[in-house]
Order: structure tokens, then C-alpha cells, then sequence
């Protein structure tokens, strides 16, 4: 995975709008992959026990795709849009132990 950035994102959704989270995260995962070169993948799951507890694996092929990732149309609409949805919101650095897909 050299130079790739990777992060997980620990999310806490307001359980009272999560299908409008939902459907804006879908949205913004699907024009990320479709239209960003180097969004390399994102995948959102929730806690099957606490659904309102998402986690997203991101991965970027370098600094430059994840910065310009940011400031996409579609990441700013997902942002805004569910501002007042995230409870809480931790960003985490990882570095990937074994990842492979089929």
C-alpha cells in the first residue's frame, strides 16, 4: 500500500435521521468511486447491535487524491448535508495490516 492513505472513519449518527444519513453517505460513496481516479475504495457498515454507529474504510491512492477529495462537489454536499446528523465524528490513520479483496 505504499504512499496510499487509509483511514477509518468512526461516526455516530442521530438515530432519529439515519436513513437520511444513509442515503446521503450512499450518494457521496457512489460519485467518489465513480468520478475520483484516487478514491481507490470507501465501504460504510454499521454495528449490527447499535446501527446508528457507522464505519468507513477509506482508501486514497495518495495525499493529493485524498485533499482533493475534500473539496469535491459531492463530498461538500455530504458534509453540509448531514452536519446537524453526526453526533460524533473520529478520524483515524491506519496503516493496513493485509487487505484484499476478490
Amino acid at each position: 500500500m505504499d504512499g496510499k492513505i487509509v483511514k477509518i472513519a468512526e461516526l455516530e449518527i442521530d438515530p432519529e435521521q439515519i436513513d437520511a444519513y444513509r442515503a446521503l453517505l450512499a450518494e457521496e460513496i457512489e460519485a467518489s468511486v465513480d468520478l475520483e481516479p484516487g478514491v481507490l475504495m470507501l465501504h460504510a457498515v454499521a454495528e449490527r447491535e447499535r446501527p446508528a454507529q457507522i464505519r468507513i474504510l477509506e482508501v486514497y491512492a495518495d495525499r493529493t487524491a485524498y485533499e482533493a477529495h475534500l473539496l469535491t462537489p459531492h463530498f461538500l454536499k455530504y458534509k453540509t448535508g448531514t452536519a446537524g446528523m453526526v453526533k460524533s465524528l473520529r478520524l483515524v490513520d491506519v496503516d493496513p495490516v493485509m487487505m484484499r479483496g476478490k
